[in-house]
Order: C-alpha cells, then structure tokens, then sequence
C-alpha cells in the first residue's frame, strides 16, 4: 500500500497529496502512556481550510471597516510576513502591529465591509494557498465610498496549531483592462 492518499481540498477535483504518517501515531500513543492524557494533534491542513477561509473572510471585512483590532485578532502575521500591496511599490516585510500603527490604518479604512470569493484553494502539508477576490467597499484615504474589490492571492504557514499568514498579494484588477492601460501601468503612468 501506497504511503500517499489521494485528498481533494475544498471544492477542487484535483488531488492532493498528502503522506500518513506513522510516526505520528506513535507520538500520539507515547504521549498517551508517558501522561496518562490523550495528546491533541495540530488538524491537518485540509482540516483548517474551512476555519482559515471563514477568519479570512472576517479579517477582510474588519479591515474595510477600520476594525484593527479584531483583524489583528483573527489570524496572526508570521515573522516573516511579506505583502504585496495593491497600491504597488516594492514589497514591505514584517508588519508593525503597534497600537498606534493599527489606529494609523483605522483611521485610513473606514465604515466598509465584504466578503470573499474563493476561486481556487491549495492545501499540502504546512501549508495552505487561498486564490480569491476580496468583493469589498468602504472609506479609504478619505475618499467617498466606493469598490475597493482586489484579487488577492495569500499564503499560511503551520506553526505548531497555529496557521499564520506568511504572504499576500493583492491588486485592483478585479475588472479587466486593456493591452494600453496595462502598458501605462508598467510604465508608472
């Protein structure tokens, strides 16, 4: 027998693999007589989809809304967190959650809200890729309400029973655009 199965992740019908491990099992079971307690496995990465999709969703639309401190509260940003913005330049690292940067950014977002369309999800071991567009609106920069909808493609990590946000790349190109004002927009114009 194979030490592979085939698993699907979450509304996708193509597989992906995903070993069994029998030195998990052991772990468990030695934990188990060394403690007298019945050890909690971390869910595996297809087990945390939904959970990571439903959060993901919630932080996006407190972030509209300019609730900083509930995004920051519904998944944690990895140590190494990068971020693609959709406003372009170079990609930041790291992010300050300081208070002060999270009423900075409460006060740039505001009164909006949204939801998620997933389009397609990855799951493989430690690690889970979600491919979506953000279909939200809100008060950004002081600008009237208005479409902010982004594709946006984020990246987490398993860290232990955590699942953290490792990468994200969001942009506006949500409607599609012609060959010149892509050009235009490589150009900096």
């Amino acid at each position: 027998m194979s030490p592979f199965k085939n698993k699907t992740s979450l509304g996708d019908d193509e597989p992906v693999r995903e070993s069994k491990s029998i030195s998990r099992r052991a772990a468990l079971a030695m934990a188990i007589a060394a403690t007298g307690r019945v050890a909690h496995a971390a869910p595996t990465s297809d087990q945390a989809l939904p959970d990571i999709i439903s959060r993901t969703e919630q932080q996006a639309a407190a972030f509209m809304a300019g609730d900083m401190t509930r995004w920051a509260s519904l998944i944690r940003l990895d140590d190494d967190f990068t971020l693609m913005q959709p406003f372009g330049g170079p990609a930041s690292h790291g992010f300050d959650d300081s208070p002060e940067r999270l009423a900075e950014l409460a006060r740039f977002f505001r009164n909006g809200g949204g939801t998620l369309e997933v389009e397609k999800s990855y799951v493989s071991g430690d690690l889970i890729v979600l491919v979506m567009i953000e279909r939200q609106h809100g008060e950004v920069g002081g600008l009237p309400d208005q479409n902010w909808s982004l594709r946006v493609t984020q990246v987490y990590r398993r860290h232990g029973s955590d699942w953290r946000l490792a990468h994200r790349h969001a942009d506006p190109l949500v409607g599609k655009i012609s060959l010149e004002q892509a050009a235009a927009l490589a150009r900096g114009e």
